[in-house]
This record gives C-alpha cells, structure tokens and sequence, in this order.
C-alpha cells in the first residue's frame, strides 16, 4: 500500500455523539475520498440522520453510514441517542450506554475491517479493540490546539505557569479552570483523558492549521510526544437547496438588510442558555440598534411552540425591536447566514466549528463564552485579532450595556476597523491555503497504514 493507491485505503470513522463532532468527520471524510480513501461513518441512527441528507449521490459511492445500536437504558430512548437537544440531566445516561457498546462496535470492526480507524477522544476504548483486531487507530480532535496543549500542559505540569500568557481563564471562569486541576491531579482521571491520545497511532489529527496555532501544535506535540497534524478548517460548504419555508422566510428577511449591517446570534448545537443570559442578550441586542438574526434553542421536550419561547423572551422586545430582529428557534444553516452579505457580526459562544466557519467567511466575532474550552476559544479569537469579547463582571453576569458596546465597536465604529479587516484577511488566506493541511494528512496516514 503506498501514496499511489490511496483507493485501497479503506477507514472507519467513529465519532461522539454529537453535531460538533460528527460535522468535522464528515468534511474530513470528503477530503479523503477526494484522495481516493473509502469512508465508512459509524454512529447511531439519531445522530447520523443530520448527515445523511448531507451525503450526495456521488458522495455515497465513497462514503457509508454504519449504524450503531446503543444497548437500552431507562430514559433514554433511540431517538435521545445524541446531544443533539439532549437535555443536561440525561448526558450520563448517554455517555454509559455508549460505553457498553464496545462489543456491538467491536462487531462492526470485524464486518467491515478497515485498514485504519480514526476515533473520537470520549471513545479511548475504540483503539483498544481495534488493537485487538490488528488495526492501526489515529485520534481524531476537534476541538482547538490551543485547548488542547492548555489541558496537556496542566497534566504534564500541573505545578508550572501555561507558557503563553494571552490564553487563560479569568477570575469568574475559575470553576473551569478548578475541573482542569482537580483532573491533572487524580491519575484516575488524567489517564482516562490521555489514554485517546496515548493510544493514537505515531499522530493525532486535530482540527485548525499551523497559521493561528502554530506554537500550540508545536507545545501539545511537545507534551505529548506525538505528532500533532492540523487538518485545516473543515467548514462545510452552504447548501444551496434549503427549500423549507423558514429558510425562505429567513434569507429573504436577510436580503433586505444593507451590507455588513446585521450579526448572527448563535450559541452551538449543545448549549441552552440561562434565563438571565437570555433577558441580556434580548437587551443588549435591542440596546445596539442593529439588525440581528438569533437562534434560540431549548432542550427536547422543551416546545416553544407550546408557547415557552414567548415566555422566554423579555416581555416586549420582540415588540420594540420590530423588523430590526428576527428570532430562530432550535436550527438555522449557519454556514449559509454566515457566507450572506448582510452579516457584519457573529455573537458567538466560541465553540471551535464556530470559531473556524466565522473566520472561513470574514465575519468578526463578539466573544460570549459559556463553558467548556470556550473561553479558552475566545482569547485565541482575540489574540489573533479576528473578534472582541464581552467581558462578564466579577459575579459571571453578562451586561446587557457591554454587549450592545461591543456589537456596536466590532459591526460598525471606527474603533472596530481593526477587527472587521483582520477577519477580511483571515478569509482571503483561507481561500488561498487551499487544501494544503489535507495533503500533509494524507500522506501521514499512509505511513501509519504502511508501518502497520
């Protein structure tokens, strides 16, 4: 097997659980059988149904969807098999059952043996059975370089200073930083987040490029003493068929708004904001007298067609802000609002994918980190001059004032020019790098298939 015959590659790919997750699989999987691989694409069935309408006629003939059956559990139905809308209280439940998938997963390896799997980090059990069954494993990350080398960095060396001193946690966001420590310090705990990477064949594959975090992937690759490959952004293409009425709806509101004058108010896939969080960013949205378009989500069994999103929302804004906003519940295609000419902003959580698609498109970003490596996202934002963060007070409130400040600043003061052109030129580069980082990973995989 060489370089000349990547046809003969055939990978199984095994992501978590989640539309984060399995969204940068996927680009990942086109790239490669554009280089000749064959994918297959395991998960459950509620997971995988968000990429299946994704997979093109021609796409099909390279890449498989594989289901997963998870064993049953109390409370957790099939159709919660992912943390698509999941409520917070069941993500246990769905983490356990997909523990004890192992042997029906170990089965699936056999059937199909693939050359080569690459698997998610919340699975370190994965290379463990395809160890068993001769097959070579890489760990595939999505989350940022930056995070992880921070992480790594406190369970190599818990007792010295993060050596780049823009990337931390602030004084209100010490609970974050207090779980990262608590977990360097139990080796129970430290070796369960390390073994994913520990048991990655010869590299890691993790998604960004050298551009933004080259010294991040330089110091993870250091800590770790494996190789860590950028696979570039990933950020899937908009789909130029959303037929449905909102989407119509949605894009035609968006057509009628001047350029660069509307932001895009979106907080992932995954996390439900706090009725606090919500009244201030109604507030500080109308506050800023800009255009804003906001998805809101709640968890499944939380309709708000049932009328909790008018109970939501501060009594009146809607009212106030008039055509000015328009609000989105549980789904909007947001790489296809981000590419649109009237956005000017992105009022984000910084969820990695996020980070990357605003930046794919040029739109500056209004740091609002919740939780998780957020927060650590949201400092690389500013560190590479690409966006500006609200800064909560000492008590973790969010002030309606500062936001509605720092949409103005980033969407429309001179005092922004700065940010708004170095998110122009973060999309020129895009476009220009190509698929660079892909052709690096490639030819990184064949080795291992090679050496295997």
């Amino acid at each position: 097997m060489d370089a000349n015959k990547n046809q003969s590659i055939q990978v199984l790919m095994f992501p978590w659980l989640a539309y984060g997750h399995i969204t940068p699989y996927l680009e990942l999987a086109k790239k490669l059988t554009s280089r000749g691989f064959n994918i297959s694409l395991c998960s459950t069935p509620a997971t995988l149904c968000c990429v299946d309408k994704k997979i093109t006629n021609k796409l099909s003939q390279s890449i498989k969807l594989v289901p997963l059956f998870l064993p049953p559990l109390p409370g957790l139905p099939p159709e919660l098999h992912t943390t698509n809308g999941l409520p917070p209280h069941v993500m246990p439940s769905l983490k356990e059952a997909f523990d004890l998938s192992i042997n029906d997963f170990s089965n699936i390896l056999k059937q199909l043996k693939p050359h080569m799997l690459i698997y998610d980090f919340l699975q370190p059990w994965a290379p463990v059975v395809a160890k068993e069954q001769k097959i070579p494993a890489v760990e595939f990350v999505t989350s940022s370089s930056t995070m992880s080398s921070f992480m790594f960095h406190y369970f190599r060396k818990p007792w010295i200073e993060f050596p780049f001193p823009n990337i931390y946690f602030r004084d209100y966001e010490y609970s974050n930083m207090k779980k990262l420590l608590r977990c360097a310090s139990d080796p129970r705990e430290r070796d369960k987040a390390s073994e994913g990477v520990e048991r990655s064949c010869k590299i890691v594959l993790i998604k960004g490029f050298r551009d933004i975090e080259g010294k991040y992937i330089d110091y993870v690759t250091s800590l770790v003493g494996k190789k860590f490959v950028p696979v570039g952004p990933l950020v899937q293409e908009p789909s130029p068929d959303e037929k449905d009425d909102e989407s119509l709806c949605t894009f035609s509101w968006l057509d009628m708004k001047e350029r660069k004058s509307t932001v895009f108010v979106s907080f992932g896939s995954e996390y439900f904001l706090t009725k606090e969080d919500i009244d201030e960013i109604a507030y500080g949205l109308e506050l800023s007298k800009i255009n804003f378009i906001w998805v809101l989500r709640f968890p499944k069994g939380a309709n708000g067609h049932n009328g909790l999103l008018g109970k939501t929302l501060p009594r009146g804004v809607l009212e106030r802000v008039g055509d000015r906003g328009k609000i989105l519940e549980g789904w909007a295609p947001q790489t296809k609002i981000l590419g649109h000419e009237s956005i000017g902003g992105f009022v984000s959580h910084c969820g990695w994918n996020s980070v990357i698609e605003s930046m794919n498109f040029g739109v500056p970003i209004i740091a609002v980190p919740m939780h998780l490596d957020q927060p650590i996202n949201a400092r690389l934002v500013e560190e590479v001059g690409v966006g500006v963060e609200v800064v909560r007070d000492r008590n973790k409130r969010l002030s309606r004032g500062r936001l509605a400040a720092v949409i103005k600043q980033v969407v429309m003061e001179d005092c922004g020019e700065v940010v708004r052109q170095r998110a122009a030129e973060m999309r020129e580069k895009l476009k220009s790098k190509g698929d660079q980082e892909i052709d690096e990973v490639v030819k990184e995989l064949v080795i291992v298939c090679n050496n295997s």
